[in-house]
């Protein structure tokens, strides 16, 4: 074999490598994210659990890529290891669907005139043919994914027929049919394709390598069987590598995926070469084609899931002991385990993009939360002062910080990434509401720093003053409140009623302003009390802003899928209010602005 045949050879398998990529690339894109979203869905049916894993797999077209979103689902406490099991099983039988296109290529030597239509070397290039042209000229999103499926299916084939033109001059080479040979040795055989595909990190494309050397007739059967099995024992090099660094479950999901290949392969070995020594199989000897070898790789997943799926329990066990507790395990020692190394922004799930914005929203919710609760502390300072209230609420902005800068890296991460047009919209979207929520943290902790500032000065509202800021502020409270409850179920209807919210609080604001003055003015209150009083009216006004930001956000978002502009948005609904605004308006208006205590 030449130096120019191992090029050809390298290309081609760049070519294959490439086109698995684009393929399941535009497969993952397709899907909008909905296969991994099921993933957070299972349940504790085992079977429900490994069709889950079929499924999932052969849309993304890797089972390494599914085992290593699993094991980032039970490091972040999302999966129980029991319900991991069943997946991991299923995302191997999902795997074996790129071998089953592969084998495509044995239509070749068909002589069935309808069949010829359907062989790769016709369909490949009209696929890349039709998949660049909607790529490049398609201006519909959907059309464009459809194009990269196509233009991915084609650049697959391709590098196959690269490499089996490459790998020609082996069909009458004594070396290389001797090398394969020596493969019939079940041991190396494993051993050859763990290594193999353990450098790839893909069975799916390890297999496609397989079956393109089947091409030269010098891979038998007997030599087939073993590489086959170590290849699924190779792909768990990934999970291996990405629970590092993980919780103890987490490693335990990547054992479980290494324990499930290692036992399947065993018994496969005992099974196969007993029933040779046995009875014999008459194949055995002969070459195997592209069919033979998806077949059988099928069949040695399938079937190992249907004898281990009864003992599941028993490998979720078996990777328990070998991932050990370092202390007796109590009921305790189980809930600090769940809780620790719990991180619903695993890197993991960065090649799941739908995946990982969902669980940016998991944590945007918390800091929503914890924005309205501080909020909800922060002014009830004014009326009962309490340092351990300050200091819960200094532990909250701090978490709520974290949280900012967590998200806001990991949302950055996300969008280096290959994204949809909506996917990419949903990260901008969840980068703008993570500073609109961590802004009203910080306006909370400046209603602390008031409150601070009265109490050092040993200085107190009036009753009156009281009385106003309790009402404007259960309407701020209010307005923060269907805020977080619009984000966290994405309701466009509560969303289109906060702005008449908010500009009931902006009347709100402008009346006790004017009255505080008058106060201040004639005597009636302090100076100290009453600068502090327009500053508190000032920061809950600017948080209602917020809100009022939040609110154009999201109706962007189901309106037209881009950000609006707040002010002009703003502008045109104050300008043209409907009947449903007017409603709300005078509705808000009735339950808190008449509500404000009568003027001196």
């Amino acid at each position: 074999m030449s130096p120019l045949n191992f090029i050809s050879l390298g290309g081609g398998l760049a070519l294959f490598l490439f086109g698995m990529s684009i393929l399941a690339g535009g497969m993952e894109k397709i899907s909008g994210g909905k296969v991994e979203k099921a993933l957070e869905k299972l349940t504790s049916n085992i079977f429900t659990s490994v069709l889950l894993g079929a499924a999932v797999t052969a849309v993304i077209q890797s089972s390494s890529v599914t085992t290593v979103i699993i094991v980032g689902m039970v490091n972040a406490g999302i999966l129980k290891l029991q319900s991991a099991v069943g997946v991991i099983m299923g995302a191997n039988i999902g795997t074996t669907i790129t071998g089953q296109i592969l084998r495509l290529g044995d239509l070749e030597g068909n002589a069935n005139a309808f069949l010829q239509w359907l062989k790769p070397s016709t369909i490949a290039p009209v696929a890349a043919i039709i998949g660049i042209v909607l790529l490049l000229a398609s201006k519909r999103p959907a059309k464009k994914i459809i194009g990269e499926i196509l233009l991915g299916f084609g650049v697959l084939f391709q590098g196959m027929f690269s490499m089996e033109a490459a790998m020609t001059p082996l069909r009458d080479s004594p070396t290389f049919a001797n090398l394969f040979a020596a493969f019939q040795n079940p041991l190396l055989g494993v051993l050859v394709g763990a290594v193999v595909t353990a450098i790839i990190q893909s069975s799916s494309a390890s297999i496609g390598i397989l079956q393109a050397l089947s091409s030269t007739g010098a891979i038998t059967y007997s030599a087939a069987f073993p590489i086959i099995m170590g290849q699924n024992i190779g792909t768990c090099v990934t999970s291996l590598l990405s629970s590092i660094g993980a919780s103890k479950n987490a490693k335990r999901a990547a054992m479980v995926h290494l324990y499930f290949n290692i036992i399947g392969t065993i018994l496969f070995l005992i099974g196969v070469y007993g029933i040779n020594a046995a009875i014999g199989f008459s194949f055995w000897d002969a070459p195997i084609n592209k069919g033979g070898i998806a077949n059988f790789h099928t069949l040695f997943n399938v079937v190992a899931t249907l004898i281990m799926l009864p003992f599941y329990k028993g490998l979720a066990k078996l990777a328990e002991i070998t991932v050990r507790d370092h202390q007796p395990i109590s009921r305790e020692t189980v809930i600090m385990d769940t809780e620790v190394g719990a991180e619903p922004l695993d890197e993991r799930f960065l090649s799941a993009p739908a995946l990982a914005l969902n669980q940016s929203r998991m944590v945007l919710q918390e800091m929503a939360k914890d924005a309205l609760f501080n909020f909800q502390r922060s002014y009830a300072l004014f009326s009962n002062y309490d340092c351990k209230v300050i200091e819960t609420i200094q532990t909250t902005e701090s978490e709520i910080d974290q949280m900012e800068d967590r998200l806001n890296s990991y949302l950055g991460r996300i969008s280096e990434g290959e994204l949809t047009d909506q996917e990419s919209k949903d990260a901008t979207l969840l980068m703008r509401l993570t500073v609109e929520f961590e802004r009203i943290g910080d306006y909370a902790i400046n209603l602390v720093e008031r409150a601070d500032s009265l109490y050092d000065k040993h200085v107190k509202f009036s009753e009156k003053a009281i009385q106003e800021l309790d009402i404007v502020c259960a309407a701020v409270e209010h307005i923060v409140a269907m805020a977080y409850e619009a984000v966290k179920n994405d309701d466009l209807n509560l969303a289109t009623q906060i702005e008449p919210l908010e500009e009931t609080i902006d009347a709100m604001q402008d009346t006790l302003k004017y009255r505080h003055i008058k106060r201040l003015k004639s005597g009636l209150c302090t100076i100290d009390a009453g600068l502090v009083f327009l500053e508190v009216l000032t920061n809950i006004e600017r948080i209602s802003d917020h809100c009022s930001n939040i609110a154009v956000y999201l109706i962007g978002r189901h309106k037209n899928g881009e950000i609006l502009n707040r002010h002009e948005y703003i502008k045109k609904m104050h300008q043209g209010n409907t009947e449903e605004y007017n409603r709300l308006m005078k509705n808000y208006m009735t339950q808190y602005m008449a509500a404000l205590p009568a003027e001196d």
